[in-house]
């Protein structure tokens, strides 16, 4: 009897733990579409309905704001006109007669979703809205977004105006990519300099999920009332870059916090190296002969079922004087894929090495 009960007790304890192990469900999203891609290989790690087109509002200005900085986008001040800045919706409070900078509409456009700034870069940059738009659609194909057409480059609605959720997900990757684009739209604060005559101001950045964690970065949300709320963002965690993307999403901080709780833990991560190959820099007059290199930065790839095959050459000094400096440039490997660049990464010393007294 004693036996028979302390079998019956094993097998209810048994049956409560076999239903109370949590499932790992693909999340319930908001979102009328949604997409998650790792950064580095594109490989989809989550879907909903991400190849329906939809308008994406101003997360368009991801577009304008790459091309502004692929265009060369810097500090020097120009003068913007009454029909560059003409145009309804959010600002950065620029007028006609101003002077602003480049680099300062493109922190506009990122941190207070300037439709002013977007505007007057596509003036300043193709000469008017049309052929701007030409040139955005032009770099979409280029990246592999051949479900979209831009039409304006602030995202305000009109017609033929329309993206995909995969879509917008390649150009956060894309964006990310560029070092400028990456420092301006993760930050919660900037300082601009602009107006007649320019002043100092600090845009303030109003995309929650910066608040939440160090992890997440930017980039861009955007809202009207035929598109909803859209959102593009980024999340760098446990050596992994995914991106997330929502469109027409009533719950989209929570959607994105959740889609990265699933995904996070799907993907996986491996780091470019060049194994036993990574050379010493050979030094004259030193109190050593030579230094170890290491890569200037992070090489981390992020993949979901495709591991990066690569080849690598480097491109090292056959000497240098003392003395040298840790971190000093010395160098670079390039990666390649294919028979093509994938990535440039540069060697710099790892310690000082002093004049030989």
């Amino acid at each position: 009897m004693v036996l028979r009960k302390i079998i019956l007790l094993i097998t209810v304890i048994l049956l409560i733990t076999v239903f109370t192990v949590p499932s790992f469900a693909e999340p319930s999203v908001s979102a009328k579409a949604a997409a998650v891609i790792c950064a580095d290989s594109g490989e989809i790690v989550y879907s909903k309905n991400s190849d329906v087109r939809l308008p994406m509002a101003s997360t368009t200005k991801i577009m304008t704001a790459l091309l502004a900085l692929e265009n060369g986008a810097d500090e020097k001040m120009i003068t913007v006109t009454d029909e560059m800045v003409k145009v309804e919706g959010t600002s950065m409070g620029l007028r006609g007669g101003d002077s602003v900078s480049m680099m300062s509409l493109v922190k506009g456009m990122l941190i207070c979703s300037g439709n002013d700034a977007a505007n007057a870069t596509a003036y300043l940059i193709s000469g008017g809205i049309e052929p701007f738009s030409k040139l955005m659609n032009e770099r979409a194909k280029q990246i592999g977004m051949n479900n979209t057409n831009f039409v304006t480059p602030s995202g305000l609605d009109a017609e033929n105006h329309y993206s995909t959720a995969y879509d917008m997900a390649l150009l956060g990757a894309e964006a990310v990519k560029n070092p400028a684009f990456l420092n301006i739209c993760s930050a919660k604060s900037v300082k601009a300099f602009y107006g007649s005559p320019p002043y100092r101001r600090v845009l303030s950045n109003h995309n929650k999920l910066l608040s939440f964690s160090e992890d997440y970065i930017g980039i861009k949300t955007g809202f009207t009332k035929k598109s909803g709320r859209c959102l593009v963002s980024a999340i760098k965690r446990d050596g992994k870059t995914l991106i997330a993307v929502t469109l027409s999403a009533p719950n989209d901080w929570d959607d994105h916090q959740k889609l990265y709780e699933y995904c996070v833990p799907l993907a996986k991560a491996m780091s470019l190296s060049c194994g036993t190959d990574m050379p010493k820099l050979k030094v004259v007059g030193g109190k050593e002969d030579a230094v170890s290199v290491a890569f200037a930065e992070n090489t981390d790839y992020t993949y979901l079922e495709k591991p990066l095959s690569y080849t690598y050459k480097i491109y090292i000094k056959q000497f240098e004087y003392a003395p040298i400096l840790k971190g000093e440039s010395v160098g670079r490997v390039d990666f390649y894929t294919d028979g093509k660049l994938f990535k440039s990464v540069g060697l710099v010393a790892e310690k000082d090495v002093p004049l030989k007294e």
